[in-house]
């Protein structure tokens, strides 16, 4: 149990202990353990560094009130480290040495020849193009980045308020109780020009400022959203269980300025670590008295809940949002009134994301002019985004706004796997937008996006490679609206399921020309008629398939081919003259389609054939294709 700071030289007081302890590791293993590590096997290679730590006599441990100034090695649970690909990882400090792919077998090696002898294994070391690169800042995937949000994930203990502190953890907050007032707190934020990094953009400070004005409520919210549910999303994931305080700090600047006292994190229920890292957070934070009643005597307080959803997408909406912390069915409302005048409760809310909150913290420290250094005019700052797919390196970056996507995917990713060729990325998932070789020199900011189409949305980048059918990816992003809209409004409700059925006709090989003019006449009305934003972005995945890849539309209704084979109800399996009858192919045929004798070229009747590639998957030669 800790003890509670009642004053701000109770808190500075700590802070020094904090700080001092911090210097005294001479030494740190920062193990990886994020979701994604973990899941590698990175909590019992964590266990299996502690047990080997104290076979050898060494200290991992350090008590704040430790004063004889002894040192120790530091063994900490990190975040996520971003660099997923090469997952599970370990970072070893203060080299700023990462090694890649470990495994609980390699804990002997890495205490015997890293921690005691200071060597670098090179077996575990990241090799790229021949080079290899022992310091994590010089990999390419991290050099071409500038973390800000992401800036402690992997570098602190994600489960110690201590070790936040002892980084300049809660100074912000401790500013905001003791010299700013709500007005100079919420002009800092909008002079930084902040914008919400949950999708659309809105300006934080103004956000902010409209709750504020209420000030005949005696009762105000700020929620969190932490929902997350784009394909291929994890930035605020990560975010939540590397550097959670962070995130709790910025909500208590919030609840500060606009003069709320309670606050909600909306997780997902898939978020378990997420959830239990929060938790941790909050608890820490109340016995310390940082959340609570009268917070370091400032006479200010803000109490912390965390809500768990049940995984529906809608649930990213706000007002969805809102109805499901109330315990209701999440359904977006109609608007107005906006959740800034009557939204949680009926009370006025301040609803910001995860990275949004996560902001703050520094904006208040380091002031607006340096949040403006980087980024655009109109989008400043830095934005997360989770780089997924065909491409060479995938993971978790952090980049200035006005990034190209030429950058992001050959510079920090490497490029497309297997030297294919690049064809499209999707961006900001379902609700988000296709781009293409012509945008790849585009900056990925707010209003350079809107006017191709797309939208940064929470940050998911899936890349597709020249094997990628943009028929099929529009139909997997339509099924999954189709299975996530709340049905509330009729438009998005049966709008969307006549699309994904005109696409599934299309991908089976009985798509008509007309079925694209449907299409688009479909979209035009559910973007003008839906209730809520997920509803009116509904079509774009499709729409912007049309507007790029159009002639592959054609391709599949026309000629009835898809060109990358992909869409297996268009497929047609042909036996080449390198048959050597050996008869394996008309064996495992569940439907008996393939005839012929040994030693004989055989045939596919394809009035019977299903399609289902077995006879491509078990011939010994390679003598079937698929056209």
């Amino acid at each position: 149990m800790r003890n509670k700071l009642n004053t701000l030289e109770e808190f500075r007081a700590l802070q020094t202990k904090c700080i001092a302890a911090h210097k005294a590791e001479t030494r740190k293993v920062l193990v990886c353990c994020g979701t994604g590590c973990m899941a590698g096997g990175n909590l019992a290679l964590y266990e299996e560094l502690k047990k080997e730590m104290a076979a050898h006599g060494l200290p991992y441990e350090l008590s704040l009130n430790d004063n004889t100034g002894s040192s120790s090695v530091g063994v900490k649970k990190s975040g996520c480290h971003g660099f997923c690909e090469m997952g599970p990882l370990v970072r070893i400090e203060p080299e700023g040495w990462l090694y890649t792919k470990c495994k609980v077998s390699d804990v002997k090696e890495i205490v015997e020849k890293t921690i005691i002898g200071g060597e670098f294994i090179e077996r575990l070391g990241y090799v790229r193009d021949g080079a290899l690169y022992k310091r994590q800042e010089d990999i390419p995937f991290y050099k071409k980045q500038t973390r800000r949000v992401l800036e402690h994930c992997g570098h602190i203990d994600a489960e110690s308020i201590e070790e936040y502190i002892s980084i300049g953890g809660y100074t912000a907050l401790a500013k905001c109780l003791f010299e700013l007032s709500g007005e100079q707190i919420i002009q800092e934020v909008s002079d930084s020009g902040l914008r919400g990094r949950g999708g659309a953009g809105f300006p934080t400070g103004k956000k902010w400022a409209q709750v504020a004005a209420h000030t005949e409520e005696p009762i105000k919210y700020i929620v969190c959203n932490g929902d997350e549910g784009d394909p291929g999303a994890f930035m605020d994931r990560s975010c939540m269980e590397g550097d959670p305080h962070k995130v709790l700090e910025g909500m208590i600047i919030a609840g500060v300025a606009t003069g709320s006292t309670e606050g909600y994190i909306y997780v997902r229920a898939e978020y378990p670590l997420a959830v239990s890292r929060l938790t941790i957070a909050i608890q820490q934070a109340e016995e310390l008295g940082i959340l609570g009643d009268n917070i370091l005597g400032s006479g200010k307080s803000f109490h912390m809940h965390i809500n768990r959803g049940a995984g529906a997408f809608v649930c990213g909406e706000g007002s969805a949002m809102t109805a499901s912390i109330e315990g209701h069915r999440g359904m977006p409302r109609t608007k107005p009134p906006r959740s800034v005048d009557k939204g949680l409760f009926g009370k006025p809310t301040c609803l910001n994301n995860v990275e949004t909150f996560a902001n703050v913290p520094d904006i208040i420290k380091k002031g607006a002019a340096w949040f403006r250094s980087l980024g655009t005019e109109s989008s400043p700052g830095t934005k997360a985004f989770a780089l997924t797919g065909n491409v060479m390196n995938t993971g978790l970056i952090e980049v200035p706004m006005g990034t190209t996507l030429r950058e992001v995917v050959y510079e920090i990713g490497g490029g497309i796997k297997n030297g294919k060729k690049f064809k499209a990325v999707q961006i900001g998932g379902p609700s988000g937008g296709c781009l293409t070789e012509e945008h790849l020199d585009l900056p990925m900011d707010f209003d350079s996006l809107k006017k191709v189409g797309a939208i940064i949305g929470s940050g998911g980048l899936v890349v597709m490679d020249e094997d990628s059918c943009m028929v099929n990816m529009a139909q997997f992003f339509m099924n999954f609206i189709c299975e996530e809209s709340c049905g509330k409004c009729t438009p998005c409700r049966e709008g969307t399921t006549r699309m994904k059925e005109i696409l599934n006709r299309i991908t089976e090989g009985n798509g008509r020309m007309s079925d694209i003019e449907e299409l688009k006449s479909l979209a035009k009305m559910i973007q003008v008629s839906s209730l809520c934003g997920l509803g009116k972005t509904a079509p774009n995945p499709v729409l912007s398939t049309l507007l790029n890849f159009e002639d592959e539309y054609v391709e599949h209704i026309r000629d009835k081919r898809c060109r990358c084979g992909v869409c297996k109800g268009l497929a047609k399996y042909v036996i080449t003259d390198k048959c050597i009858g050996c008869t394996k192919c008309a064996r495992n045929c569940p439907v008996n389609a393939i005839t012929g004798s040994v030693r004989h070229k055989h045939v596919i009747d394809t009035t019977r054939c299903i399609k289902c590639g077995t006879c491509k998957d078990n011939c010994p030669v390679g003598a079937i294709k698929e056209g």
